[in-house]
């Protein structure tokens, strides 16, 4: 049994998958294998973003690393949730704000008291019941686990960074611990004749690198999983449309705001993500309906501030790998699959494939059950994403452009219409298995998106109509004043340095 023992794990491809891949296994198996990453200083990489999730906060925090450093040495800021602008209409706009909206109530979330008010005459928006909202809105953050003298759960945040610089300062920490980087750009892949197991890479300089488990972090080339090992590709085009993606940093104009933008246009959608030094800026768009000269066009007019550089343009496939581990090969960031960067998950997905790489690590010999099992989660995290990025596209009434028209009218995948004409006749709404997506991120973008629902839940009537009133009113109230006492977002970042 020993002799099938995983002893050497090289990880092919640097950026930010490969060296996030890295800092988590030398922390977590560091002393029990050999890790080597080989990457070339010749070949660039995409920078997969430049907004994340709440969850990477737990990830810097189990490799143990210092918040102030961490956001000093990416030129990062605080993010409170995602400003989505002409999605649903144009001139409208709306967030997907993170953390918790309102006061849960056992078996009742908070949106079916407020759409019960709504139907009484209640004018409020239900971002008035978003800490996270009246928070990014009014350039608010501080590190806040609870609103004071209650038990409601104060502020959630993720964070927008250099991801270049952030691959720089995993490869220091990484390297730090143990991990072994080989400059060198690969001139074969070495197979087994029988086995059709990867056994090492020869690099143009004559080293060869052996090892016993190989981690495909070379982006859309995806040298391991797809040009040597053959695995295929599941394609979400039919519900997905755009293929083509520009960016372009910008100088900053003002303060950073803590949050990311998504803006509408004709034919896509802008991004812009305020850093300490710049702001990053792209346009993801649909070919089929925009040349690379209009999406440019649009894009550099749209700019916030002077162009620091000319667009770059990157084509890509939507979808996901059918097997992401295939014999001794994991496929981890691009290599796995592309999802476009609407809800900051591209980082996200690196993470969560380190972590269950962690998880089901093969300890002596790579098993059948372990690869299935890796392979199941990662598809069913997935198509939930993905579902939910098709929500945006589907639910709009915009009438301007053959884009947004084909999106409304398309067919969606039958877990995504289910979800959304519960919600639409009865409100309810049911958080799936491995959805990375709460309850309370679904209920803002299907409402922002223009589904309100008909009904609520029968629970609401449980309060008076004065009891109700009393209740958003007092909700309304502690947000405003915990708001109101929140420092500025610029005044955090200034303690930083």
């Amino acid at each position: 049994m020993n002799e099938n023992k995983i002893k050497k794990l090289v990880i092919l491809g640097g950026g930010t998958a490969g060296w996030m891949t890295a800092s988590l296994i030398v922390k977590t198996l560091g002393k029990a294998i050999e890790i080597v990453l080989v990457e070339s200083d010749k070949i660039g990489t995409v920078g997969v973003g430049e907004a994340t999730i709440p969850p990477i906060v737990n990830f810097n925090q189990a490799l143990g690393l210092d918040e102030r450093e961490f956001l000093r040495e990416t030129k990062g800021t605080i993010k409170l949730g995602i400003q989505f602008e002409n999605w649903w209409k144009k001139g409208e706009s709306y967030m997907h704000a993170f953390g918790s909206v309102g006061k849960n109530f056992p078996f009742c979330d908070f949106h079916h008291f407020w759409r019960r008010s709504c139907l009484e005459g209640n004018e409020t928006s239900l971002w008035d019941y978003s800490l996270n909202y009246q928070a990014a809105i009014h350039d608010k953050f501080a590190h806040l686990a609870r609103i004071q003298n209650t038990s409601l759960p104060g502020l959630t945040y993720a964070y927008h960074f250099d991801a270049g610089l952030y691959a720089q300062f995993l490869r220091r920490y990484s390297e730090s611990k143990g991990v072994q980087r080989v400059e060198g750009t690969v001139q074969e892949v070495q197979v087994h004749r029988d086995t059709g197991f990867v056994e090492g890479l020869l690099l143009e300089g004559g080293e060869r690198i052996a090892g016993d488990l190989f981690v495909d972090c070379t982006g859309m080339a995806a040298l391991l999983i797809e040009k040597t090992l053959g695995v295929g590709f599941q394609e979400w085009s039919q519900w997905l449309p755009c293929d083509r993606a520009q960016a372009v940093p910008s100088a900053a104009t003002a303060a950073p705001v803590p949050y990311t933008r998504s803006i509408a246009h004709e034919a896509g959608w802008q991004w812009q993500i305020p850093l300490r030094h710049r702001t990053g800026n792209g346009l993801v768009y649909s070919s089929a309906h925009w040349s690379d000269e209009q999406a440019r066009d649009v894009l550099m007019r749209n700019l916030p501030g002077e162009a620091l550089a000319e667009p770059k343009t990157i084509a890509f496939r939507t979808g996901r790998r059918e097997a992401p581990w295939h014999k001794n090969v994991i496929s981890i960031g691009l290599s796995s699959g592309f999802l476009e960067p609407l809800e900051s998950t591209s980082i996200h997905l690196i993470q969560t494939a380190a972590t269950r790489l962690a998880k089901l690590f093969p300890h002596r010999g790579i098993r059948p059950e372990e690869v299935a099992e890796f392979n199941r989660q990662s598809q069913v995290e997935m198509e939930r994403i993905r579902d939910f990025i098709i929500l945006h596209y589907k639910a709009n009434e915009r009438r301007d452009s053959d884009f947004w028209r084909t999106c409304e009218t398309m067919d969606i995948p039958d877990s995504l219409r289910e979800k959304v004409a519960l919600f639409a006749k009865t409100g309810k709404l049911f958080r799936d298995y491995d959805d990375l997506f709460a309850e309370a991120a679904w209920q803002q973008v299907l409402i922002g998106q223009g589904i309100v629902p008909e009904d609520y839940h029968p629970l609401a009537d449980a309060l008076s109509k004065e009891q109700l009133a009393d209740l958003l009113e007092s909700l309304k109230t502690l947000i405003d004043g915990t708001v109101k006492g929140l420092p500025d977002h610029k005044h955090f970042l200034s303690l930083i340095d």
